[in-house]
């Protein structure tokens, strides 16, 4: 029997939130019905008129494979040369393309945990070994364990959620320069691709000229564009042509470049959105409380709270046509995650998690 590569052959699928449109058919219930907080994506959609504009998008010829227009505008808000820059079908892409360029088989790579599932998957997809320390009680990451195990294994690659993803934690300036400053001979992945709507942000872009960093971003998250998927990576021109070289050919269709370019004329658009969701989480937070949980502290736009039977909790909320995200995948089986929508989408969560039996057994 003809079997794939032993790496891919051990692969496991990460697991994602959103919808599970299988799932929803055996439940007999419509996507269209569902309110989806197990996503961290703007819950006020893309900006208004975007359809219109995506209507102009030419479908009848190959794509921009540089998505030039959509480079020129994205180099021009961060202030760099657009050889610093590339665009990728979701940061995830990204991700891979990373892992394709630069690590190889038994390359050691650090994951600390719990974190974003398809760091490892990438790794595995080129063979790379994966080592997976666990952060803090308070779901902080060690930063001295980081490092001392930065210094004493040398590891080829080293992936930072940031803020991350379950938890919300945001590193510091101060932090990353300090990993930084021991992994001189690294990789190091500086995801922040929940960065847009994080709270008390710094500005990593300068940190590229250290020559061994690579910043992803998402504009999937920050524009509502989960359906076409768009994500960029910033880093030194070394890295960016060896990361071009590796990326499929038209791997950004016309109608996401399209997208992105609307969404980045769109001023203003994403801080109103940013106040929006603030204060939407600030009541959720407030009134999980009332309820007798303890939503943890997040500096993301989602936030961690423990539930006891997270996937209980969650299948009881399905039933009631709310998503939430369980956490068991992350290796916490006691939490969901919530990205808050509107404030009225959010009472709409309130209610049933009252009315839910869950709440009963857990109250």
């Amino acid at each position: 029997m003809l079997r794939p590569k032993p790496n891919i052959d051990k692969l496991i699928s990460a697991t994602h939130g959103g919808i599970n449109y299988l799932e929803l058919e055996k439940l007999g219930i419509s996507p269209a019905d569902i309110l989806d907080f197990s996503v961290s994506v703007n819950p006020f959609g893309p900006p208004p008129g975007i359809k219109e504009a995506l209507n102009q998008a030419s479908i009848d010829r190959y794509p921009d494979s540089e998505a030039t227009e959509l480079e020129q505008l994205l180099a021009g808000r961060l202030n760099i040369a657009l050889d610093n820059l590339v665009i990728g079908s979701g940061s995830t892409e990204l991700i891979r393309l990373v892992a394709t360029a630069y690590f190889d088989t038994d390359d050691l790579v650090i994951i600390p945990q719990p974190t974003y599932g398809e760091y490892e998957i990438a790794c595995h997809l080129v063979g790379a070994r994966v080592l997976k320390p666990p952060m803090l009680e308070n779901f902080h990451l060690n930063l001295a364990e980081t490092m001392s195990l930065i210094r004493r294994h040398q590891p080829r690659g080293i992936f930072l959620c940031n803020p991350n993803n379950p938890t919300g934690q945001y590193l510091s300036q101060e932090e990353v320069k300090k990993i930084l400053s021991v992994a001189k001979d690294s990789l190091v992945v500086l995801d922040e691709a929940y960065i847009a709507f994080a709270e008390n942000t710094w500005a990593s872009v300068d940190l590229i000229e250290r020559g061994n960093l690579v910043i992803l971003r998402s504009m999937t998250k920050d524009y509502a564009l989960a359906g076409l998927r768009l994500g960029y990576a910033v880093a030194t021109e070394s890295i960016i042509s060896v990361l071009k070289r590796v990326r499929p050919p038209w791997n950004v269709s016309s109608v996401a470049q399209a997208a992105g370019v609307f969404a980045l004329k769109a001023d203003g658009y994403l801080d109103t959105c940013g106040m929006k969701i603030k204060e939407a989480k600030e009541f959720l937070v407030k009134e999980l409380s009332r309820l007798g949980f303890s939503p943890l502290p997040s500096q993301a736009n989602f936030f961690l709270v423990k539930v006891g039977d997270a996937a209980k909790f969650r299948q009881a909320l399905l039933n009631k046509g709310i998503l939430v995200r369980d956490c068991s995948s992350f290796g916490l089986p006691d939490y969901i995650r919530l990205a808050p929508h509107s404030i009225a989408d959010c009472q709409k969560l309130i209610a049933a998690i009252k009315e839910s039996e869950v709440y009963r057994n857990v109250s």
